[in-house]
């Protein structure tokens, strides 16, 4: 590909259209876990939002979709993301989704985020997040020049119960996140990060 100019104005990212075979339950679930909730409907189509943008979430589905089997094992779309406020908002909503029998496949702390990724209806992972250093710059610093990210850029797993405990007993957040990096949060079993090998 010949390089262009560098582009004048960057646009932000406004919303994700999924194909699906599941309207309805694709419509609850993102409602559900990210509280994306439908501005227009019909048998073909919904656009959501969790704002006051017209869509950030959308549907599309025809009788010629078909499901893919092979999903994992096939290029495409990894995960999308939602980033809340704090640690704290991110684990009260993962105890809300608990609760219901919503739980995370895999829980990373990924150095500059607490990230807990989900599988929606259709077999796609969501991951809900909260910046580690509550504010992008200092992460994006952190990721561009940390040897510890250099070294393990994936992360280290995390069970979201004994973060949750971790703070109830009065863990400091920063200690708590050095904690978390050190490995000091496992989980008994081993989450599924959803990539062949």
């Amino acid at each position: 590909m010949k390089k262009p100019k560098p582009i004048a104005q960057k646009p932000v990212l406004h919303h994700v259209t999924f194909k699906t075979t599941r309207l309805q339950e694709m419509i609850d679930w993102y409602e559900a876990v990210v509280g994306c909730a439908p501005n227009f409907t019909f048998e073909g189509a919904a656009w959501t939002t969790n704002d006051t943008a017209n869509h950030r979430i959308a549907f599309l589905t025809t009788p010629g979709i078909k499901d893919d089997p092979d999903k994992i094992a096939h290029a495409g779309i990894h995960h999308t993301a939602f980033e809340f406020g704090t640690l704290q908002a991110l684990l009260d909503n993962y105890e809300r989704l608990a609760e219901v029998g919503i739980l995370p496949h895999i829980c990373l702390d990924h150095g500059l985020t607490m990230s807990f990724y989900y599988v929606d209806p259709d077999g796609n992972s969501v991951e809900l997040q909260s910046d580690n250093f509550g504010n992008w710059i200092h992460s994006a610093h952190w990721m561009q020049t940390s040897p510890e990210f250099a070294r393990e850029p994936i992360g280290v797993e995390v069970d979201p119960p004994k973060l949750i405990a971790a703070l109830k007993a009065g863990v400091p957040l920063s200690d708590l996140l050095k904690r978390s990096r050190e490995g000091q949060y496992l989980p008994d079993t081993p989450g599924d990060i959803r990539l062949p090998a």
